[in-house]
């Protein structure tokens, strides 16, 4: 039958449920930034090609996570907007919980749980199940193809070529210089043109501005920023 879970509770049960997985495992939380134990336990699912889909809902992610999951064959990654839910499930075992997959939630956060066990609660476990596989279906898979960041690549303020031989990209701020606008005007008009969307004051490519050429960035330096082409231009 469905079991309450406390803090450490949810937390000992999480990492046993991707540890036993051993056919799938779903991971969905809006915020992403994982411990060295859970990350231990992922990559051991990776070297036995267990298939492993992790939702998440903030695009911003840490380059350390960028870095981690771009190396891990058979993790898939998707986003999906406006995502709240936090559901962890293996073939045997589901948990929902207030408990998101982010390092300083698990520490520092007083959460709460169900545990379902697919044997004993059929129903609930199946419900669960269809639920996250709707979510998986209308977020968007991400392949982590963003480069490593080192020290001596942080270049938000310099033009970049993003693929070798092609147009020079240039942040915003360059652009909007370039273009006679300020920043935030420059900004305010790629997202009234669908390019960028704004939540929880912050700025996000949308799928126009990917196929406008719009690239996502980090740097250790100067944080995220946007790259567009160096011929770009806005009404």
């Amino acid at each position: 039958m469905a079991k309450f879970l406390n803090t450490s509770a949810t937390n000992y049960f999480l990492e046993e449920l991707i540890k036993s997985a051993s056919d799938r495992l779903i991971l969905i939380s809006p915020f992403l930034k994982l411990n060295d134990r859970v990350k231990e336990l992922l990559e051991d699912k990776n070297r036995l090609k267990i298939d492993v889909r992790i939702v998440y809902g903030k695009n911003e992610l840490q380059p350390e996570e960028i870095n981690w999951l771009k190396e891990l064959t058979f993790i898939r990654t998707s986003f999906c907007k406006n995502l709240h839910a936090k559901c962890y499930l293996n073939e045997e075992t589901c948990i929902i919980t207030s408990l998101n997959l982010y390092e300083f939630s698990q520490v520092n956060n007083n959460e709460m749980g169900v545990a379902l066990n697919r044997a004993e609660d059929a129903e609930l476990y199946r419900e669960a199940y269809e639920e996250a596989q709707r979510i998986i279906r209308i977020s968007d898979e991400i392949r982590m193809s963003f480069e490593k960041v080192a020290k001596s690549s942080d270049t938000s303020d310099k033009g970049s070529n993003s693929e070798e031989g092609g147009e020079e990209k240039l942040s915003s701020s360059k652009l909007a210089k370039k273009l006679g606008l300020a920043t935030q005007e420059f900004l305010a008009k790629l997202t009234d043109d669908g390019l960028l969307e704004v939540k929880d004051d912050k700025h996000y490519l949308t799928e126009k501005g990917k196929a406008s050429g719009g690239e996502f960035k980090v740097s250790k330096r100067f944080g995220t920023y946007f790259l567009w082409p160096s011929s770009f231009t806005v009404e």
